[in-house]
């Protein structure tokens, strides 16, 4: 079985490495993303406890791996004051660099939109008052959350709106907020992503990372496709590919400035050897 190996070394900003479908082969899938040329992953927190485990997990793999901590519009409920003290003293830690994943997503409301703006405004003040990154979610919900930037948009920190989905104008409007933008393997969907086949080329050089939300949106064009079904981090060097063909250029240099983009975003050091061995 033979996938898209990058000569460059290459950064995946978003993989949810602490979900449990991972829990039988962790070690595995992070070799199997370095022998592909993943070099460094930001493990996702979208909860509480999977906050802390993506920071233990980062803990354990110096200048490798690293993580967020936050609690997801879905999970957006279960946020409490205790949460705001829970996240900040993760963010203490060297090894977690943004706060997220947090944002807004209507598109099945788990939690109450109202109950999400809360959530996420919190988010927003307290990434505000360490002045770290934050990692954005949208879904179905762009214009509330471009008037909910817009009201901090002064005083807001480097932010990243992952796993980009929206329309050319939509991501405009994210670009005139200063926002970097996270491109997955929605791109490779030939069902739903081939706007943004045609709008990638858009999103300066300077703004664009890429990730691949493993184990969610597995591309749809990879051949062959994994029996299970599993998205995974070795596959970020497959959309890379499908980003460099939709925009014209080599895939080494979209690898190099996607790369150099995240390290410089995530403050994240180059590591010497680029391997997750």
């Amino acid at each position: 079985m033979s996938y898209a190996i990058s000569a460059e070394p290459l950064v995946d900003i978003g993989a949810n490495l602490a979900h449990d479908s991972f829990d039988a082969d962790r070690e595995q899938v992070i070799h199997r993303a370095a022998a592909h040329g993943v070099a460094q992953m930001v493990i996702t927190g979208s909860t509480e406890d999977s906050s802390e485990k993506a920071a233990r997990l980062a803990q354990q793999s110096e200048h490798k791996l690293f993580s967020t901590a936050g609690i997801h519009p879905h999970h957006a409920v279960d946020f409490s004051v205790q949460s705001v003290s829970v996240l900040k003293d993760l963010l203490t830690l060297s090894h977690v660099v943004a706060v997220g994943e947090t944002g807004l997503d209507f598109f099945r409301n788990y939690s109450a939109p109202s109950v999400q703006q809360k959530s996420f405004e919190a988010h927003l003040e307290l990434a505000i008052e360490l002045q770290a990154p934050l990692f954005l979610h949208c879904r179905d919900a762009h214009q509330r959350f471009i008037d909910i930037l817009k009201s901090v948009v002064d005083h807001l920190p480097p932010a990243v709106l992952h796993c980009f989905t929206g329309s050319r104008s939509e991501l405009h409007e994210c670009l005139e907020l200063d926002l970097h933008i996270g491109v997955t393997g929605w791109i490779c969907d030939e069902r739903r992503g081939t706007h943004l086949l045609e709008i990638v080329g858009e999103i300066p050089k300077d703004r664009l990372m890429v990730e691949t939300d493993a184990p969610y949106i597995l591309p749809r064009d990879l051949d062959p496709k994994p029996k299970d079904r599993r998205n995974e981090p070795m596959y970020l060097a497959h959309i890379v590919n499908r980003i460099a063909q939709a925009s014209g250029q080599p895939a080494s240099l979209v690898a190099q400035q996607t790369t150099t983009v995240a390290r410089r975003f995530f403050n994240l050091a180059p590591i010497k050897q680029e391997a997750l061995s």
